[in-house]
């Protein structure tokens, strides 16, 4: 049985991940997030919750032979993607909170889409395959819930 990723594993990961790309962005420990890891476009953060990368990275090893380490960093590159879609596209984030619901779906999943997108473009190539093989897994477990 793998230890489990403390806290301080995974900031340093995200620590030396970021800085090895030279962005400048903050990130916390959230205890309440109920994803593994999300970015908050309007705070400009990206906040992680221990727990949640733990249980992800449980879900992905049945089926993808990959150090804790480098889960970690395909998580932190699908989320840096967001940063990325944010940065290069203005979506109208107004439609997710008020538009109808075929219309909000759709900029959803072109946001997600396009996050996977730029993400890769971050991922070094000797975890290309790992990534896309997270990204097809994360669809499966995506329509499974």
């Amino acid at each position: 049985m793998d230890k489990m990723l403390y806290i301080w594993d995974i900031e340093k990961i995200i620590e030396k991940t970021l800085h090895a790309l030279n962005l400048d962005i903050n990130f916390e420990f959230n205890n309440k997030l109920t994803a593994p890891m999300s970015y908050n476009t309007s705070h400009k953060i990206i906040r992680f919750n221990y727990l949640q990368v733990n249980g992800y990275i449980a879900k992905m090893k049945v089926k993808i032979k990959e150090t804790d380490e480098n889960f970690v960093k395909i998580i932190l590159y699908h989320v840096l993607g967001f940063y990325l879609d944010f940065k290069k596209n203005k979506h109208d984030t107004r439609i997710i909170m008020y538009g109808e619901e075929e219309e909000k779906e759709q900029l959803l999943s072109l946001i997600e889409t396009n996050a996977w997108d730029y993400g890769r473009t971050l991922v070094p190539i000797q975890l290309l395959e790992s990534y896309d093989q997270v990204r097809e897994l994360d669809k499966r477990l995506l329509k499974s819930r």
